[in-house]
């Protein structure tokens, strides 16, 4: 059935630190409201990652012998960033014209492994992804007013296609995939490869709503869909991930 879905940013956040208690900072820009448990709160990684600390200063960064060598492979100027780039990889895909496409120990395939500069605070900061976004969805979840399912989001480029899209990297309480496989189209054929990205999707939208990575509204309500909103937490965004073997674009090289 159709869905009318609706998104509210939040209001602004103070500059998030090491050790804040994000929950309390959520709130407040709630207007000191409980979210509704049918809701979903999506929130830019960032915000997520400097309240736990995930943020690393480039002038504590001594680059390793292989960080120098990928550097001048893939073009790039600072051997400090390519080095935390590579401490948030397990692979490093591809590296060349000034980009290195990576898999990071959760199993995203990105841009460097996640690790960005915008937004973080200060020059010579840098922020990485939170160390197990599903867990930290799971934690804030739980220390909402009303536990409102929890989508943490971050901007990923696609394959085959320009521009960066917000996809969700954290999720609890939200089904991230809806497998339509085995129903029927209007021509009753058959419904074969169909699974919709519910959580992807929800991130793309929050992003809209948000207006911009300089708007300073790091979170986001969405409501409407409350058919996809669970109880219990959910397999998270694991449930997203394409195995290793299925992956033509960031898998194993053909031999």
């Amino acid at each position: 059935m159709p869905q009318v879905v609706s998104a509210r940013p939040l209001g602004q956040l103070p500059e998030v630190r090491p050790g804040d208690d994000l929950a309390a900072l959520l709130l407040a820009a709630n207007d000191g409201r409980p979210f509704a448990a049918d809701d979903v709160l999506v929130l830019s990684h960032k915000v997520v990652s400097k309240a736990e600390g995930r943020v690393e200063l480039l002038a504590a960064v001594t680059p390793s012998i292989e960080a120098f060598a990928v550097n001048a492979q893939a073009g790039r100027d600072d051997a400090r960033l390519v080095e935390l780039i590579l401490r948030e990889s397990v692979e490093v895909i591809r590296a060349e014209r000034g980009v290195l496409i990576c898999r990071t120990h959760h199993g995203f395939v990105c841009a460097n492994a996640g690790v960005d500069q915008s937004n973080a605070g200060g020059e010579d900061r840098c922020v990485l992804l939170p160390e197990d976004p599903d867990a930290s969805a799971r934690s804030l979840r739980a220390a909402l007013p009303g536990h409102p399912a929890v989508l943490i989001a971050d901007s990923f480029g696609r394959a085959w296609r320009h521009g960066e899209c917000d996809v969700a990297i954290g999720a609890a309480g939200l089904v991230p995939l809806d497998d339509r496989r085995g129903g029927t189209d209007r021509d009753g054929r058959e419904l074969q490869v169909s699974s919709i990205a519910i959580a992807d999707q929800a991130a793309a939208a929050a992003d809209l709503a948000r207006g911009g990575k300089a708007s300073g509204l790091p979170a986001v309500v969405l409501t409407g869909l409350a058919a996809h909103v669970t109880a219990d937490h959910g397999p998270g965004v694991a449930a997203l991930l394409r195995a290793r073997a299925d992956d033509l674009f960031g898998g194993a090289s053909a031999g």
